[in-house]
């Protein structure tokens, strides 16, 4: 849907909000804090949020957002009782040894069976880290080509007040 402002013709453009209780996922990591510091091996119920803008058709809709659901759920699915683990972490080295991954942080040697474990192209396994994986995910989703999407955010919350957000924009 388009219209006159003034003496300019503007597309209507609208932001979506997907908050569900079903877009969240299980799992145990620890944050690094440095060289010699980590948090005990322990999980959280990560909740995912995202919200989006792109143009409103003359059906009233931006599009359908069972896609983003969709999407999202199985992003979820994938790290959902696992063991989450950076594979970019300077403080950390994964090592495989027969049927374990052997994380490595300062002295101590972590085995986790590859059934339990995914390990994630980021630096360490934070809100703000994840809510970034999930970004770069849907960005490049094939279900979001074409959309007329201008802005994405997502966000990632370990418990309720905790909440590492990420943005992108077509500017």
């Amino acid at each position: 849907m388009s219209f006159f402002l003034g003496s300019r013709f503007v597309s209507r453009y609208s932001r979506i909000e997907i908050r569900k209780q079903a877009l969240k996922f299980s799992a145990a990591h620890f944050t690094i804090f440095n060289e010699t510091d980590r948090e005990n091996l322990h999980g959280h119920n990560f909740q995912v949020e995202c919200e989006l803008t792109a143009p409103v058709g003359d059906d009233g809709l931006m599009f359908d957002y069972g896609i983003i659901k969709k999407a999202l759920r199985e992003l979820c699915d994938e790290l959902d009782e696992q063991v989450i683990l950076p594979a970019h972490s300077p403080h950390l080295t994964l090592e495989e040894d027969g049927e374990y991954t052997v994380a490595a942080f300062n002295s101590e040697k972590l085995p986790f069976l590859a059934r339990d474990l995914t390990v994630l192209p980021i630096a360490n396994t934070t809100v703000e880290e994840l809510s970034y994986y999930f970004l770069g995910l849907l960005v490049n989703h094939p279900s979001f080509e074409d959309r007329g999407i201008i802005e994405m955010a997502v966000k990632v919350s370990s418990s309720p007040g905790q909440t590492g957000c990420s943005v992108w924009n077509q500017g």
